[in-house]
């Protein structure tokens, strides 16, 4: 449904901004997504994410703290330490790192 919403929403800005219908062309629109958004089931479906929302926030909050501090730890260690930690240490390969330079000729 979010979608749906979201679609009708985009193609209604990018035919304001791209229309040269003019102003009154703008106004139709405008009354159209006004009546839109006035309507009591869309209210209904605002409110209920509104809710949604604040209830989750709290839980959002702590978890990205949480791995903020995780994250903010093992930088502080791997540099206290001076190494990588292992989630960051990459993997290592037997190709070659650095690229040869150009070819000289021998004349």
């Amino acid at each position: 449904m979010r979608g749906k919403i979201l679609f009708v929403v985009g193609l209604g800005v990018g035919y304001i901004l791209g229309a040269r219908a003019g102003r009154e062309k703008y106004n139709q629109i405008k009354r159209t997504v006004e009546r839109f958004w006035n309507d009591p089931r869309v209210q209904k479906g605002v409110d209920d994410v509104q809710g949604f929302v604040k209830d989750k926030a709290p839980e959002v909050a702590d978890f990205v703290s949480d791995n903020a501090k995780k994250v903010a730890q093992q930088v502080s260690s791997a540099r206290k330490s001076g190494t990588r930690s292992s989630s960051t240490t990459p993997s290592t390969s037997t190709t070659p790192t650095s690229t040869p330079g150009p070819a000289t000729s021998g004349s």
